[in-house]
């Protein structure tokens, strides 16, 4: 079935190129195209275009299919092109031509927006929630091992102590820039383009404020030109987020991965969590962190290639759009999973103590000499200066106490005010008006 059918065959060869993956990757959006076309019924119905027994029989039968997209058992054909076509399908069957009425005032332009926007917002929230959650075990960790020195380096040379707490805390702080990010992208996504229909409006009397406030979504994309526009437009900055994202796990795989080296040797991972070798027998590796950082670092180029999709691309739709849905859904999926095991791994990460008495990091505290003078009155370049002639002279000895005082330093990672800046990040979304709005739709409720 084919919402654009007009009584001819289209060649095979060109409908599976032409169709792509949308019947494997609808079945994602199938929800939000249910909860989508309830809202566009009532909204037909109150503007006389579809009696109020129709949408009553309509919306049932909708809210039938519905279930079937949370059990499992919600399929697309393999003769229907997408979600669209097969709910449409599916009601026609049950309802006859009274199913047919449902794309009055639609154009699967709009209706594919919508049901993205839906699907992101969901998506963000979850990915929000993982978030949290990886958050609590980092500043978990952070807490246990606050006071648990950790060399610093740059330039891969040993610099200044550090500390466990401000590794584990220091990810932490990072989910929350991620966050911001992220709430960009949802405040785009949160505005609902339904009744923009193919780029350009309809004669249709349609209530958009109506269906608006159906799906609870924050405001409209008034424009009927710009709610076209917004395809490609949204999903690139949703994936600027989830790169931004993967950033933050990217770069703690890749400190896993190189402090559990011997060379180092500075964390742990319980024997069950590593992989061995075919021919060592020694190996245990950190074969979790290692494909985390390479997924991670494939959704880094998520925004070039919708870029690259979307560049030079007029106004108006254009099918090149799809295919940002064969870029972007699958990356959220894979982004969730990525979240899901570092949480997963990060709660087992056991740290090595005592690291820093090793004479490999004597010059590591030298720093600290330098502001002992400093704190007796001599002048900053002079202490710089003589602490530099002893260590060159061998003369030097290390000064093992670490004396911060200062917030967010060693020993004071200020996971209180971290955690309020999360706290203060996570409640700038709302997810809790559209969750209601949703629900009333489905339990048939005046909202």
């Amino acid at each position: 079935m084919k919402l654009w059918d007009k009584g001819f065959a289209v060649e095979k060869a060109i409908e599976d190129f032409t169709v792509g993956r949308d019947r494997e990757l609808d079945l994602l959006l199938a929800p939000w195209d249910i909860l989508g076309t309830m809202a566009h019924t009532r909204m037909l119905s109150s503007i006389d275009l579809l009696p109020e027994t129709e949408r009553k029989d309509i919306q049932s039968e909708l809210v039938r299919i519905y279930e079937t997209t949370q059990d499992g058992s919600f399929a697309i054909e393999e003769d229907v092109e997408d979600v669209h076509s097969q709910v449409e399908l599916m009601l026609t069957r049950k309802l006859g031509d009274m199913g047919k009425k449902v794309h009055s005032g639609r154009s699967r332009n709009d209706q594919v927006l919508l049901d993205l926007k839906l699907y992101f917002r969901a998506a963000i929230k979850e990915l929000v929630e993982l978030s949290q959650q990886l958050f609590s075990s980092l500043q978990s960790q952070s807490e246990r091992y606050r006071e648990v020195l950790l060399p610093g380096y740059t330039h891969f040379q040993v610099a200044m102590p550090s500390s466990f707490g401000l590794w584990f805390g220091a990810y932490a702080e990072s989910l929350i820039d991620d966050l911001h990010m992220l709430h960009a992208a949802y405040a785009v996504a949160d505005q609902n383009p339904l009744g923009s229909a193919a780029g350009y409006g309809s004669s249709f009397p349609l209530d958009r404020e109506m269906t608006t406030h159906l799906l609870g979504f924050s405001d409209l994309s008034y424009n009927v030109v710009y709610a076209q526009m917004g395809r490609g437009k949204t999903e690139k900055l949703l994936a600027y987020a989830v790169a931004s994202l993967a950033t933050t796990l990217n770069k703690l795989a890749a400190d896993v991965c190189l402090y559990m080296t011997q060379n180092m040797g500075f964390i742990s991972l319980p024997k069950e969590l590593t992989t061995g070798s075919s021919i060592m027998p020694h190996k245990k590796n950190p074969d979790v962190f290692e494909i985390l950082r390479a997924r991670t670092n494939r959704l880094q180029t998520l925004p070039t290639e919708i870029g690259h999709i979307t560049t030079n691309l007029p106004s108006g739709y254009h099918r090149d759009l799809q295919l940002t849905k064969e870029s972007l859904l699958p990356a959220i999926e894979d982004l969730k999973r990525c979240l899901s095991i570092t949480d997963y791994m990060v709660q087992r990460i056991e740290v090595k103590e005592d690291i820093l008495e090793k004479p490999l990091y004597d010059y590591l505290f030298s720093v600290e000499v330098v502001n002992e003078e400093v704190l007796k009155g001599v002048p900053f370049r002079e202490a710089y200066r003589k602490v530099g002639e002893a260590i060159e002279a061998g003369t030097y000895a290390p000064q093992r106490t670490v004396k911060h005082t200062h917030l967010g330093s060693v020993g004071h990672p200020a996971n209180e005010q971290i955690r309020a800046k999360m706290d203060k990040a996570v409640q700038k979304f709302g997810f809790e008006t559209w969750e209601s709005a949703m629900e009333a739709l489905i339990t048939h409720q005046a909202v």
